[in-house]
């Protein structure tokens, strides 16, 4: 706003006189009626007897041409000067100095400073101006879009002053809080209290029965007076409510869907498991006694007691990764005796099939049987885990803790093993899970989940489930 115009601007205006104005030409007249009267009074008056003191009708050419320049800017200033100058060129010209020439020529360059620093100092305020009135203009068609646009979008929109004082609100939230908004407090818009300045990103259903989430902009009070239609206050944040009933629904109907795939994998899992236990296992087993009964049979060939010894030993290995396999389905210790035994017994089963790998399981607060979905969930993302330390990671030690708190319980499963590049966490993972099953069991369960490693520096898994969480 501040910035003046330029000398070749100021140049154009100054050659190009008001010559269509009608008091333009009134004040060149009064400069030729002042001029004209000093000529004469110089040819009719000695210098001696001088009627008029010398200079003093130059010095009145101010009047005209600073009426010049308040009316006309630098462009009729600069035009009364020249057209000045020039009729006084005669008055000059008189022999025997009856002109004073002198005195004359100085007040003639005083009345040009005058004439060009008044003007420029017109011109600079108009131009100035005209920038102001030209901001004002974009500034009021700005607002005017912005308030279009406000009254009009679908979006619910909020403004709040410096206070959390609801200073307007378009139709779209009308809409949806009712009528009486403005002057309220901002918390009391929502059932909780919580300021709606700390929620921003959040999802909140709102009285209208969808959800939005919410996102908070900070506000200049000018923009924000603006934006609420132009109120005293002004208006600190605007809050913008975006609709995502649809985006929650999708994903609810996706989180249900993993869920029910979850559930309906583990019953698979349970069904195998006993099957494997009550039918092919004793089967096993009961051939294996079948077949050493007759091994000591009496009147046996020894060729033939070696071959049916062989034979129950078979069975019996048979048998064992029978009952392996259905462990592995289904942990009975996870059923029977709960999260802490089952993690126990699932070091335990790890450590004796690998010799190079020592185990370590910390249990924090007062270990109790959960809900059988957390019990089982925080589970099978340790059985991950593990899996993932002796599989993939080549791990010496690991370290398995359960902490039980009053309202959740963490896992944390840590190894010393090769660790990978956080980027490439969804590439690594076993079988079934991997990092990404993990995560989503965690999700279903409403919790938390998070991986931390580095390449050299071991591997840390660990989730924090809310107690609150399953059936």
């Amino acid at each position: 706003m501040s910035e003046k115009p330029g000398f070749v601007a100021v140049l154009r205006r100054a050659l190009h006189p008001p010559a269509r104005e009608a008091p333009f030409w009134v004040v060149q007249a009064m400069v030729v009626v002042i001029a004209t009267a000093h000529l004469v009074v110089d040819l009719s008056t000695p210098n001696s007897t001088g009627v008029f003191p010398a200079g003093i009708p130059v010095a009145l050419l101010v009047v005209p041409v600073a009426y010049a320049a308040l009316r006309y800017g630098l462009a009729g200033s600069a035009a009364t000067a020249l057209w000045a100058t020039l009729l006084w060129l005669p008055d000059l010209l008189l022999p025997h100095d009856e002109g004073h020439v002198g005195a004359d020529s100085a007040n003639l360059v005083l009345v040009d400073f005058v004439a060009l620093f008044v003007g420029q100092r017109i011109e600079a305020e108009r131009f100035a101006h005209r920038r102001a009135q030209q901001a004002t203009t974009e500034r009021l068609d700005a607002e005017a879009r912005y308030r279009h646009l406000f009254e009009t979008t679908s979006v619910p929109i909020l403004v709040l002053d410096d206070q959390g004082t609801v200073r307007d609100a378009n139709p779209a939230l009308s809409a949806v809080f009712g009528p009486g908004l403005l002057d309220r407090p901002a918390p009391s818009l929502l059932s909780d209290g919580t300021p709606i300045e700390k929620l921003s990103g959040q999802v909140l259903g709102l009285p209208d029965g969808r959800d939005y989430r919410l996102s908070v902009v900070p506000l200049a009070n000018s923009v924000g007076g603006s934006a609420a239609g132009g109120s005293a206050a002004g208006g600190s944040a605007q809050v913008i409510f975006e609709d995502v009933t649809e985006e929650r629904s999708k994903r609810r109907r996706a989180s249900l869907h993993a869920a029910l795939l979850v559930r309906a994998e583990e019953e698979q899992r349970r069904r195998l498991a006993r099957e494997l236990h009550d039918e092919p296992l004793q089967l096993f087993l009961h051939l294996a006694r079948r077949l050493e009964s007759l091994a000591w049979a009496p009147g046996v060939p020894g060729p033939v007691a070696k071959d049916l010894d062989e034979s129950r030993l078979q069975a019996l290995d048979a048998a064992t990764r029978l009952r392996d396999l259905a462990r592995g389905l289904r942990s009975p210790a996870l059923d029977q005796l709960g999260l802490a035994p089952a993690l126990s017994s699932l070091l335990a089963e790890t450590e004796e099939a690998c010799a190079a790998l020592a185990t370590d399981l910390k249990v924090r607060g007062q270990a109790a049987r959960l809900a059988g979905d957390v019990e089982l969930g925080v589970f099978r993302i340790a059985e991950e885990a593990v899996r993932n330390a002796v599989r993939h990671a080549g791990a010496h030690c690991l370290e398995v803790a359960l902490d039980f708190a009053p309202d959740s319980v963490a896992l944390t499963v840590k190894d010393d093993g090769r660790g990978f590049e956080g980027d490439r966490a969804e590439q690594v993972g076993s079988g079934h899970f991997g990092l990404m099953g993990m995560a989503e069991r965690a999700s279903l369960l409403g919790g938390e989940f998070e991986v931390r490693s580095a390449p050299g520096a071991g591997t840390v898994v660990a989730a924090r489930v809310p107690l609150g969480a399953g059936s």
